[in-house]
């Protein structure tokens, strides 16, 4: 990690900006914002920086923002430590991502509690530091649907409860952004209402809902979409389900796990012919394997074990994955032929949008935190600026 007073400035590679593509472009960072940024022939700034030379062929992108993602490197936001959020937050500009949700699993209810007053604590307190940004908290279940509780512990399962979540989010400080539940249990309806009055987002995912059932939760203020495919009501021709009414409805953005292992490519197409690139969030689910080697490990005090790219319980069933963000960014150019610009707006702009920090994070422009990715021909990354500080550098970059 770099640190220096000294403005950066990152020059000659391509930018993409919200709105075009600069060729051989600079972009000059100052106190952890974007200052100017432009085509070389119009550069402005004659102050002393640290000036970065980036190849012509290279290509800056806003950092990634990943709202659903356990853990990393050997930790998980359910060890309710610091440390463990530290290390998450350290690992994760290796693979472009700034910015992310911590996100809890299905627990008993003071595990839950524990990790949540952690993150709260954790979020309220941290500098920038040249790390990943916390940005709030992804309570996933406890408030789902059994019958799609995937690598979700059973038997802490709850009907969504209002009076349970609102004592959560006083625990958390407020900083709970994001709810997985499943709108058809006792309770859903009334919780996402409230959800969305208090500018939560209430996502769908866990969930056997019918396609009435998703409309219902919609109109009460439903706006996401948990991992679509992945343990919900599926497509039929004669009960479109969840991921049906996810297909239809605008007011839906969707998750998708893009490792080709929770969605088949041609299915991760056929979500991006429906959905487009402005309604798809691109997102890992990793859990605490990733960034690791094969073998055992814990996700909500269950066995997991990882070989060959694959995180599984005993019984087969799928328990988050190991993907990394660059590598799901790269996966759907590969399986949807979609641009980078549209790979980016699934991974930066959209999540940023949806979490309501656009003002700030998502997009390449003058005043937002100096959140940026460099990304090499074969978009592998290259370098990560995290709010102003270099937080990944594949090697010394120097002018």
């Amino acid at each position: 990690m770099l640190l220096t007073d000294s403005p950066i400035l990152l020059k000659g590679m391509k930018i993409y900006s919200e709105d075009h593509i600069i060729e051989n472009g600079y972009i000059k960072i100052k106190n952890q914002k974007i200052v100017e940024f432009g085509s070389l022939t119009d550069q402005k700034t004659d102050e002393e920086c640290k000036v970065m030379e980036i190849p012509k062929n290279f290509q800056a992108v806003p950092g990634f923002i990943d709202v659903h993602i356990h853990g990393a490197a050997g930790a998980d936001t359910m060890d309710a430590t610091k440390e463990a959020l530290n290390t998450i937050s350290q690992a994760l500009p290796k693979e472009g991502t700034t910015s992310f949700l911590a996100t809890t699993i299905t627990q008993e209810a003071k595990l839950i509690e524990k990790a949540i007053e952690n993150a709260g604590e954790y979020i309220n307190i941290q500098e920038a530091q040249g790390r990943a940004e916390v940005l709030g908290i992804h309570l996933e279940g406890p408030f789902i649907n059994g019958n799609k509780a995937g690598a979700q512990p059973l038997q802490h399962i709850v009907d969504p409860n209002l009076s349970q979540f609102k004592e959560w989010q006083q625990i958390a400080k407020g900083t709970i952004k994001l709810v997985t539940l499943a709108p058809e249990q006792p309770g859903g309806l009334e919780l996402i209402r409230y959800l969305k009055e208090n500018g939560v987002i209430a996502s769908l995912g866990h969930t056997d809902a019918t396609f009435q059932q998703v409309h219902e939760a919609i109109d009460a203020g439903a706006s996401h979409v948990t991992h679509l495919f992945n343990q919900m009501r599926g497509l039929h021709h004669r009960e479109p389900g969840v991921v049906g009414a996810a297909f239809l409805r605008d007011e839906l953005k969707a998750e998708i796990i893009v490792d080709g292992v929770h969605v088949h490519p041609e299915m991760v197409k056929l979500a991006y012919k429906q959905k487009h690139s402005n309604g798809l969030i691109l997102i890992t689910d990793a859990m605490r394997a990733k960034c690791l080697k094969n073998g055992q490990y814990d996700l909500g005090g269950q066995d997991v074990t990882v070989r060959d790219g694959k995180a599984v319980l005993g019984d087969g069933t799928l328990a988050g994955s190991i993907l990394r963000l660059s590598d799901g960014v790269k996966n759907m150019v590969v399986f949807t032929e979609c641009s980078l610009a549209e790979a980016i707006e699934m991974a930066a702009v959209n999540p940023a949008k949806q979490l309501n920090v656009y003002d700030r994070k998502g997009s390449i422009a003058i005043g937002k935190d100096a959140d940026i990715v460099i990304l090499d021909d074969k978009l592998e990354v290259f370098l990560t600026v995290c709010r102003g500080e270099i937080a990944f550098s594949k090697e010394e970059v120097s002018g």
